[in-house]
């Protein structure tokens, strides 16, 4: 019997059944951290961009949450100054998602599958993985295959116009109570002008622009908001449902993906015909 969409939340809250390791990027030529399960072969894995000022250490249990679901998640640690390029941290995101399918992770060979990757992110770094996404689907063997962000900024260039290029699965998590990025001309209108059939916009009830992020940090001090567990949980949550659907091909958590949630509502949903 399926599982009802409260039931499948209540079990993606949770950490999944893997034990994670963690390691350095930087170990193989790009600072940044990364998330794996202890083994697996074929895995899917997803680039995480960061938002502004912020060091990836701020979305460790998002990453390792992600991890233990079976998904490896790796956080380029590039372009934090005051006056990033996101057009840069965007080839970074894809150069991590080189990384993670040609070296071999972890001590018992952990391995990526080519054909299972996904791009996320953050404030400006949701915005850099449009960008990233919209550059990918410009090529001739497109690999990306879903995209999810949390109260995405806008970049230069515009992640407006690019997603307009993107037509793999989107999601777009936004914060009802973001005055660094509102939702209506960032996540709302990246969402509006999605290319593709599948793209969902969802608000986060009572949350702020950091709301996602974790621990304390100096840029706190002038960018609205703060770390909200519930915010955390939610993201999690809908994140591990929405990359396990298309990275992995599972149906078990869709019904999760098609119905409201409380304090995170579907705002916009466009679906494929089938």
């Amino acid at each position: 019997m399926a599982s009802k969409p409260k039931q499948l939340l209540v079990e993606l809250t949770h950490p999944g059944p893997h034990e994670v390791l963690r390691g350095n990027l930087a170990l193989v030529g790009l600072p940044g951290v990364v998330f794996t399960p202890r083994a697996g072969l074929g895995l899917p894995a997803v680039a995480f961009g960061h938002g502004w000022l912020q060091p990836p250490d701020r979305y460790r249990q998002l990453l390792r949450h992600l991890a233990s679901w079976g998904i490896v998640a790796a956080a380029p640690a590039t372009q934090r100054g005051p006056l990033p390029s996101h057009r840069l941290l965007a080839a970074d995101l894809l150069t991590t998602l080189d990384v993670v399918t040609t070296v071999r992770l972890g001590p018992d060979g952990i391995s990526v599958d080519p054909a299972k990757l996904g791009l996320a992110g953050h404030s400006s770094g949701g915005g850099a993985a449009v960008l990233a996404a919209a550059q990918d689907a410009g090529t001739e063997n497109p690999r990306i295959k879903a995209v999810a962000t949390i109260t995405a900024a806008q970049t230069l260039p515009s992640a407006t116009e690019a997603a307009k290029a993107i037509t793999v699965p989107g999601l777009h998590l936004a914060a009802e109570d973001d005055l660094v990025a509102p939702a209506v001309a960032h996540a709302e209108a990246i969402a509006g002008a999605w290319g593709g059939d599948d793209v969902q916009l969802r608000f986060l009830g009572k949350a702020s622009h950091l709301g996602v992020t974790e621990g304390r940090h100096w840029s706190q001090l002038f960018l609205q908001g703060k770390p909200h567990r519930k915010t955390q949980q939610l993201t999690r949550a809908l994140f591990t449902a929405f990359l396990l659907t298309h990275l992995t091909g599972t149906d078990k958590y869709r019904p999760l993906l098609e119905a409201d949630v409380k304090r995170a509502p579907i705002e916009r949903e466009e679906e494929p015909a089938h």
